[in-house]
């Protein structure tokens, strides 16, 4: 065991197996992200941070009370869960250096109190599941959403914006604003997102930033974390082939393009990945 094996980081570990062992639909979103952020932030204690998200818990119970699952007006729901996330505990988007890393590592956004529309939505998610009430992260084009159903009623909040309510009309408007001017609202974009798509989407924030930044070996360990959770992904183990050779970690590549080979179902692009495979062979031999 290594000083990098502490109790932390193996029941992180663990967490992230779990989940990528799990068939059920809802996932404990707020202790899988926590459990991402650790291998980023290895010294942390995630006790600590849990302790955090069930104070917030108790504090969204103490003003819905004992109501039934499902029952509270769904104004009263997201007010209820706005208070205490925005206003009893100060979270916000971070507007100001939105391209941050910390902005999507769930333990840096509780230390700093702000973060990305995905990482607050998952408090959000969190917080209001915790109470009985029903939400989900709606994979919006360009901007994570969360859709909240409670008392016969829906409401698409944008956690991003103190949890501030979207109608149709906004929504239309985000959509061109990231897609053009010929891009129409439809029923599709109020689906919801599966909770595995969740957290894979906060740590693409992660891994495209340190592209961008050329940090290829970071990134790499972003893919390896989202792998863990989603084994059963193909492209993320395309992923993990292109950067893993690009830094020269050959071995690596090689099993992780091999394993993309076995599980992608298009020829084109099981030749594609079969060319680089041989190549990077030969520079192991």
């Amino acid at each position: 065991m290594t000083l990098a094996d502490t109790e932390t980081d193996i029941t992180a570990r663990q967490i992230l197996r779990d989940i990528g062992r799990s068939r059920d639909a809802r996932l404990p979103l707020g202790l899988g992200a926590l459990a991402l952020a650790a291998g980023e932030a290895p010294a942390a204690r995630l006790d600590t941070y849990r302790a955090h998200i069930e104070r917030m818990t108790a504090d969204v119970r103490e003003i819905v009370g004992d109501a039934p699952a499902g029952s509270l007006p769904v104004a009263e729901a997201c007010d209820a869960i706005a208070h205490v996330l925005y206003g009893l505990h100060g979270y916000q988007g971070d507007h100001e250096t939105y391209d941050d890393l910390q902005n999507a590592n769930l333990i840096r956004v509780i230390d700093r109190r702000k973060g990305l529309p995905v990482a607050l939505g998952i408090l959000y998610i969190t917080l209001a599941r915790a109470v009985g009430i029903d939400a989900v992260g709606l994979d919006f084009p360009g901007h994570f959403l969360v859709r909240v159903d409670s008392g016969g009623e829906r409401r698409v909040i944008d956690p991003f914006d103190g949890g501030a309510p979207r109608d149709a009309a906004s929504l239309r408007g985000m959509l061109k604003t990231t897609l053009g001017a010929d891009a129409e609202l439809s029923q599709r974009h109020y689906e919801p997102a599966a909770d595995k798509d969740v957290l894979l989407r906060l740590q693409n924030n992660l891994k495209l930033r340190l592209i961008q930044r050329q940090q290829v070996d970071r990134a790499a360990e972003i893919v390896d974390g989202m792998l863990t959770i989603a084994p059963e992904r193909a492209t993320l183990w395309r992923e993990a082939g292109l950067l893993n050779a690009h830094i020269g970690n050959h071995r690596t590549a090689i099993a992780a393009l091999e394993t993309y080979i076995e599980r992608e179902t298009r020829e084109a692009q099981r030749r594609e990945a079969a060319e680089l495979l041989a190549e990077l062979r030969q520079k192991t031999n």
